[in-house]
């Protein structure tokens, strides 16, 4: 699938918050549960969430251009950071109207009624949120993915308010419902926090996941049947856009047809381990002792 079509996952996620806020604004204000009103906050987290990714997806999928040389998928880094952001905007203020109902306890009514509505609101985020996975994992996109963890956030916390206002129901201590509610708060922090160490990772060139570390390493062990070797290899990510940049050694007396001729066979075979990548190689003879000193990012003068 084309990138710049991905974006219309976005619009499912939006459509899907805008649904799951009027459900649990409803089930809040026909039982007057704190527990369900954290959860309609969180919903809201997940509308801001998913126009911050509309607009970050519409800009990593622009084509290189004079400014932006490699290409814009970075900026889905920023919708990942600035969604784990909300979510912590969205904790905060879990926390203040639970304590404030601690202090200032509201009976809840009509139960029943709303855990139905809550519950078809959970359905519907479960749904989007497994079809946002698939999409993310497809098109190696981290936005798509970061909202489908989130919406899958919104189900457990969402379970887990059905449990609180479920034991005040058979208990009737009240209580237990501001309970609940700081516990989603705990939790959809922690979510929050490893979404934004997430785009800071990304945004400071992390290097590729293990697998596909591993997987770079296998195409160039295997040309060292062939009589070469490599060094300086790094690799980053930058949204879907993964980066391998390599030095490969020759025998000396290999011609420029015959290295580029390797070259072409090697970049070839990376892309196939890994999809969405960019190969950088740099061909040095294998005999020249100067080939050892460039092995650092930055080479020294001399």
């Amino acid at each position: 699938m084309a990138r710049s079509s991905i974006a219309k996952y976005a619009w499912l996620s939006i459509m899907a918050a805008i649904s799951t806020i009027a459900l649990k604004s409803s089930a809040y204000y026909v039982t007057g549960s704190v527990g369900l009103l954290s959860d309609a906050a969180e919903s809201l987290v997940n509308l801001l969430g998913g126009g911050i990714a509309l607009v970050m997806l519409t800009i990593a999928a622009r084509p290189p251009d004079e400014e932006h040389l490699f290409g814009h998928d970075k900026a889905e880094y920023f919708a990942c950071g600035a969604e784990g952001a909300l979510i912590l905007v969205a904790a905060v203020s879990i926390g203040v109207v639970a304590v404030r109902r601690f202090i200032n306890p509201v009976s809840i009514q009509e139960l029943g009624i709303g855990l139905i509505i809550s519950s078809v609101a959970s359905l519907i985020n479960f749904v989007v949120a497994r079809v946002l996975l698939s999409a993310g994992k497809k098109n190696h996109s981290v936005t798509l993915e970061a909202d489908a963890h989130h919406l899958m956030t919104d189900v457990w916390t969402s379970m887990g308010v059905f449990a609180g206002v479920g034991a005040v129901a058979l208990t009737g201590w009240q209580p237990l419902d501001q309970l609940v509610a700081l516990c989603v708060a705990c939790y959809i922090t922690w979510t929050g926090f490893r979404l934004i160490m997430r785009s800071v990772l990304g945004l400071m060139d992390s290097a590729l996941p293990d697998d596909k570390c591993k997987g770079v390493i296998t195409v160039l062990e295997k040309y060292k049947n062939r009589g070469v070797d490599y060094h300086a290899l790094r690799t980053r990510q930058a949204g879907a856009r993964c980066f391998v940049s390599v030095h490969i050694l020759v025998p000396g007396i290999w011609t420029v047809q015959q290295g580029h001729e390797l070259l072409e066979d090697l970049e070839a075979d990376i892309r196939s381990e890994v999809k969405y990548v960019t190969v950088f190689t740099h061909l040095e003879p294998l005999e020249d002792p100067v080939s050892g000193h460039d092995m650092e990012l930055d080479r020294c003068g001399d």
